[in-house]
């Protein structure tokens, strides 16, 4: 399959929309959080076992990603964005017959394994494409659609939890509620399915640098490098900290004040989720931009560094000031969001743009460790604390303890971070390639 490519005088403005199109979709992800209580209720779950599908996804997310990250730069966006519509979709409904028949195994399979290939592909679908119609600002344009993952749940938060106020949070209104997601989604993504091209080619904007200017790496040479590995666990590190709160924010909130004098409401708890979305979200355009100003190296500095900052004063004062809490947890989420949008500039810095859709696809596998890591450290300590017979911020503090551990690790590999050496560069990549899309015809 050939990817569309732009006719003459196509606005590069329209490839950021068609990303957000998908991206605001899967993004939904993110509001698993109001999922949890209901499916816990009408199942019979712990928090644990709740957070699986969650937890799958994510997994499935990254290892998606690194295994169809050549797929999706040899077959274009077009064919990534309608494998992941497709995925995502179908995980949906098979979550919704899984609620339906109180098959819990059935949501895991559907939301878990066959969303999160969804996920994965359609997070990665848009990446390189927006790299080489913005050479000039590679950080703002992954950051305005990669904000729509961020964003989603700020959308699909209060959606979800005014759908199972409307049709019950019994089983069969979880099942209902999965099914208008998933109906609903696919028609939104297919906006992005049907609108997005690749440039014609590499120097698509007048007076920009060329795409190919500066180092070029493949995918396989660049898993060889040092520069991959540390920020590999820059990633995960940074990704660990933000998603073991965003997991469990609705409850985390909840319990952290339950013992207060003024405990959190469930629509506060869904209100402090939509927050951590709007962090997130902001995060990853604005902390993204801000990188194309002041570097990726130092862009990390802030948010692993800082970052640490913000879970020490949780740790230490978050149960005596609700609006400290909830400051320093969109912080850091915005952190979170911004080492997400920026990470694809920071491999095209280093690794340049030849294959970067498959090396930030390769990357993501510390997103699916993180996913794994950051629930499992909140949730397990919790678990076990609350059987202790402890309640409140102290069901947290330990794990909070471990997150600033996480975050100086990966401050210290993000000063690892070098230039990579010229013997793994490729010489003058994808002129063949480029001569190809040069002889296409002017419309698609």
């Amino acid at each position: 399959m050939s990817p569309p490519v732009a006719p003459a005088g196509w606005s590069r403005w329209l490839v950021p929309p068609a990303a957000l199109s998908v991206h605001l979709s899967i993004g939904q992800a993110y509001a698993w959080s109001v999922f949890k209580p209901p499916l816990e209720s009408a199942l019979g779950l712990s928090g644990t076992e709740s957070a699986l599908p969650f937890q799958l996804a994510i997994v499935m997310l990254g290892l998606s990603a690194a295994f169809g990250g050549t797929l999706v730069e040899r077959n274009g966006p077009r064919w990534a964005m309608t494998v992941a519509l497709v995925c995502f979709s179908s995980g949906f409904l098979i979550s919704a017959l899984g609620a339906a028949t109180e098959q819990y195994w059935l949501i895991v399979l559907g939301y878990g394994f066959v969303g999160g290939i969804g996920l994965g592909i359609g997070y990665i679908s848009p990446v390189s494409t927006l790299i080489k119609w913005f050479p000039d600002r590679p950080g703002m344009a992954t950051g305005i659609a990669i904000m729509g993952f961020g964003g989603g749940a700020l959308i699909a938060s209060p959606w979800s939890t005014q759908m199972l106020q409307s049709f019950g949070s019994d089983s069969s209104g979880i099942a209902v509620a999965f099914l208008v997601h998933g109906l609903t989604y696919a028609v939104f993504m297919s906006l992005g399915v049907l609108l997005v091209r690749v440039p014609r080619t590499d120097r698509p904007v007048q007076g920009a640098p060329s795409t190919l200017q500066g180092p070029q790496v493949s995918a396989g040479s660049a898993l060889r490098t040092p520069q991959f590995w540390c920020l590999w666990v820059v990633l995960c590190m940074n990704v660990t900290a933000g998603i073991g709160i965003l997991e469990k924010a609705a409850p985390m909130i909840t319990d952290f004040f339950a013992n207060t004098s003024t405990p959190v409401s469930v629509s506060a708890a869904a209100g402090f989720v939509a927050l951590l979305s709007a962090a997130n979200m902001a995060g990853r355009i604005g902390w993204s931009s801000t990188s194309d100003l002041i570097g990726r190296k130092n862009i990390y500095r802030v948010y692993l560094g800082v970052g640490a900052l913000m879970y020490a004063l949780i740790a230490l004062f978050g149960d005596s000031s609700k609006p400290l809490f909830v400051l320093c947890a969109m912080v850091i989420l915005s952190f979170y969001g911004g080492g997400f949008a920026t990470v694809p500039a920071y491999l095209k810095d280093l690794f340049g743009t030849y294959q970067v859709g498959a090396i930030h696809g390769r990357l993501l596998t510390a997103w699916s460790t993180a996913g794994v890591l950051g629930p499992l450290i909140v949730n397990w300590i919790a678990d076990h604390q609350k059987a202790d017979g402890k309640s409140g911020a102290s069901l947290y503090s330990l794990s909070f303890m471990i997150m600033i551990g996480l975050l100086v690790i990966g401050f210290v590999a993000n000063e690892f971070v070098r230039p990579v050496h010229a013997r793994h560069h490729v010489p003058a990549p994808r002129e063949e390639a480029l001569d190809a899309e040069r002889q296409q015809p002017e419309s698609a």
